[in-house]
């Protein structure tokens, strides 16, 4: 099938309990890992490309991987996402270049000043069949060009989002309740240790989450910096050289109960990257003399994939719904 909006997926997994993935993607092998587990896994999925992803890797080498995907996975619904777009004119290049959904990120601009930015991405949008998300309140972190000092960070304001979406038209809603972009998610202060000395990051605001579903009954929310930061690949880079003490994520059981929610689009960012980088820490260490990059690539494809699959069907939940 070609490319599809996420319109029809959403509303499945809203119905049915459970998320979408929606995973960054820079280069072939984070494509072909995603795409392999969730043909495998029957799972539908967004691929979505950030501002620096494009910088990095060229808007049409992306769009034409995400395009060999759809031809090697027919079976799967796959979108091709913007995430983070930062204005209206990386949102139109996206649209006229092929993406099938954007996200116009203007939460950091005053209340009415977003919903007149993200008015007028949905009004091009829509004239062009691609959907739109849109985003109130802030997270904290870095995940690219996006950088916000935790102090700087707010939860969405409920009474805030039925006059955001009505007014704006936009698609999805992606709201702040505690999640955070990057592996660095939270300051050791923010944090609690167990028994085992590991950092326990605090619990998300599902009260929010919850009052947000009250007052938009039926609409697609969506959970940004929601990466889990797997503590075995956290372990792996720094036993092989790294150096990230103190990497912590949002646990995986708080990600499966907000897919049980309205939450329909989870995005997973931080944790390819943990495995790419933690598997060719591990590679070189084991293999000094190697030098081919399908050599060290192959096997951090391939835990991507199991990675992926581990969240298709144990924190998302839409595995087999495709």
């Amino acid at each position: 099938m070609p490319l599809v909006t996420t319109t029809e997926m959403f509303k499945k997994a809203y119905d049915g309990g459970y998320a979408i993935g929606a995973f960054n993607v820079n280069n072939m092998e984070i494509v072909q890992g995603i795409t392999e587990a969730c043909r495998e896994e029957k799972a539908p999925v967004i691929l979505q490309v950030s501002k620096g992803a494009r910088a990095y890797a060229n808007h049409t080498y992306l769009v034409k991987l995400v395009e060999a995907a759809v031809i090697e996975c027919p079976e799967i619904p796959i979108a091709l996402h913007l995430d983070h777009g930062p204005d209206f004119e990386t949102c139109k290049a996206c649209i006229d270049g092929g993406f099938t959904s954007v996200m116009i990120d203007a939460s950091s601009k005053p209340f009415a000043e977003n919903i007149e930015i993200t008015r007028k991405v949905v009004e091009y949008a829509h004239d062009h069949g691609v959907v739109v998300e849109a985003e109130l309140g802030t997270l904290a972190g870095i995940e690219d060009d996006v950088k916000v000092a935790a102090h700087a960070a707010s939860y969405t304001r409920p009474e805030e989002v039925e006059e955001f979406v009505s007014k704006t038209g936009c698609d999805s809603l992606a709201i702040a309740i505690g999640t955070s972009h990057g592996a660095y998610k939270f300051t050791a202060d923010q944090c609690t240790r167990n028994e085992k000395g590991i950092l326990v990051p605090p619990p998300l605001r599902f009260d929010v989450l919850e009052e947000v579903s009250k007052r938009l009954p039926g609409f697609p929310i969506v959970l940004h910096g929601s990466s889990s930061v797997p503590q075995d690949y956290v372990k792996m880079i720094n036993e092989n050289g790294g150096k990230m003490p103190d990497a912590v994520g949002i646990p995986e059981e708080q990600l499966r109960h907000a897919a049980e929610l309205s939450v329909c689009k989870i995005n997973i960012d931080s944790d390819l990257r943990l495995a790419m980088t933690g598997t060719i820490r591990a590679f070189f260490n084991e293999h000094p003399d190697k030098f081919d990059p399908r050599e060290y690539l192959k096997p951090a494809r391939a835990n991507i994939k199991e990675l992926v699959r581990h969240k298709l069907v144990d924190v998302l939940g839409c595995a087999g719904k495709a």
